[in-house]
């Protein structure tokens, strides 16, 4: 699996012998179940992760129901907000499928940085691009209606219409599992007139 991350990396700089070397000795990769709880509400973690094979979900759970705000799959990375305030989490992260992922600590990535610190600057543009990201899904999020939110999911990221319960990809879109089974009726129907 190092290759994968060796691959995923050489996308922004190419890695020096040493530093896949010292990468390869922070025994970065772990494996986890499906339905492993990687963080819950009001814990405090200083732990990141980098997703090279599964599926992890972040989700809060508001009046004993779960609200799904994120999927997180191959070649994406979360680094929880209890790791940069040390205020403890409000959400859950788990993970959806079995999970092969890359897991670092602040302290880890801090001594990092120090001995390599090109890698602090390719985190800085990693964390922007992903911010980007973010910020373009959640204000078409915000304009659309749900099923145009379950189009607009088909376009972007069909896989997790297939990887992920359909009571998380309703909670999700912001509706219920049975709304979501009239837009795919819907939407069937209107494929085939």
């Amino acid at each position: 699996m190092e290759d994968e991350l060796f691959k995923y990396l050489s996308q922004y700089i190419t890695l020096t012998e040493e530093e896949a070397h010292q990468l390869i000795q922070l025994d970065l990769i772990k494996k986890y179940k499906k339905g492993t709880v990687l963080l819950k509400e009001g814990v405090v973690s200083n732990k990141s992760y980098f997703v090279l094979k599964g599926c992890l979900r972040t989700y809060y759970l508001v009046d004993g129901e779960e609200k799904t705000t994120a999927f997180y799959t191959e070649k994406q990375g979360i680094s929880p907000q209890c790791c940069i305030t040390g205020i403890a989490s409000e959400y859950y992260l788990t993970c959806v499928e079995d999970c092969i992922l890359c897991v670092s600590t602040t302290d880890m990535e801090q001594s990092f940085f120090e001995q390599f610190p090109r890698f602090e600057s390719l985190c800085r543009v990693m964390a922007e691009q992903q911010l980007s990201e973010q910020q373009t899904s959640f204000d078409k999020y915000m304009h659309s209606s749900p099923e145009q939110r379950y189009v607009h999911l088909m376009e972007t990221r069909a896989d997790l219409i297939q990887r992920v319960p359909q009571y998380q990809l309703a909670s999700y879109l912001g509706i219920k599992p049975e709304s979501l089974s009239r837009i795919r009726k819907r939407l069937f129907n209107q494929k085939k007139s």
